[in-house]
């Protein structure tokens, strides 16, 4: 067989697209739950982890440093598989969606944190003289600076959560990846895998970008 014939087989490839198109929807929803839900429980996390009493903040420490430390997959395979043992069962969609968020909130935790504390001080300081209840300064002076630095980093994390997606197949839900392993088995041709890579390039390549344009723009706002 030739090297077309093996890995861009165009009648494999035509068989194995409704598969594939079913596992980006899944892959796509799946990384919608882990980030729906994973930043706004970072942005919380990563205030209560500055401005909480000293026990909470040393919870929220060992949170953040646990689950960034922590492989996604040992994370889904113990919600997964090690929760049974005492009594909670839960499915692959909720099992997948748990661990990416649980994951994905301790990442946006600590570049909340990294926002905010690169507000100057001297913010603080003008809106506590001004009357502000810091309850109000940090939603309406700091959080909305903090978040316009965080969006390039936070958009990386993104893709990286995307990307994550395909060890959902551990848990036995069909992602991209699982769909495309399936399919190349089916038909004895890589080809599924390559278009299942083809499909996570064009999916992901434009946040790709976004994230190189948002980072020209704030350098060139932090110059003037």
């Amino acid at each position: 067989m030739t090297l077309l014939e093996t890995f861009f087989n165009l009648e494999v490839l035509g068989l194995s697209f409704f598969p594939l198109l079913r596992g980006l929807v899944n892959t796509f929803l799946l990384g919608i739950a882990g980030i729906g839900f994973g930043i706004p429980c970072g942005l919380v996390i990563g205030l209560l982890r500055l401005y909480a009493p000293k026990p909470v903040r040393y919870l929220m420490v060992l949170y953040i440093d646990i689950f960034r430390a922590a492989p996604m997959l040992v994370v889904l395979i113990m919600i997964y598989y090690a929760l049974p043992f005492v009594g909670i069962r839960l499915s692959s969609w909720t099992s997948a969606g748990l661990a990416f968020s649980i994951v994905m909130a301790a990442y946006s935790a600590e570049v909340f944190r990294s926002g905010i504390e690169s507000i100057p001080k001297g913010q603080f300081e003008a809106a506590s003289a001004l009357g502000l209840p810091f309850l109000v300064t940090l939603r309406k002076v700091v959080l909305p600076q903090a978040i316009r630095i965080v969006i390039p980093p936070m958009t990386n994390n993104c893709v990286s959560m995307f990307k994550d997606t395909s060890l959902a197949s551990t848990v036995a839900l069909p992602e991209l990846l699982k769909e495309a392993t399936d399919a190349q088995a089916l038909h004895a041709n890589p080809t599924p895998l390559i278009g299942a890579a083809l499909i996570y390039i064009a999916f992901l390549w434009p946040m790709v970008r976004l994230v190189s344009l948002l980072e020209k723009k704030f350098n060139k706002e932090k110059k003037r």
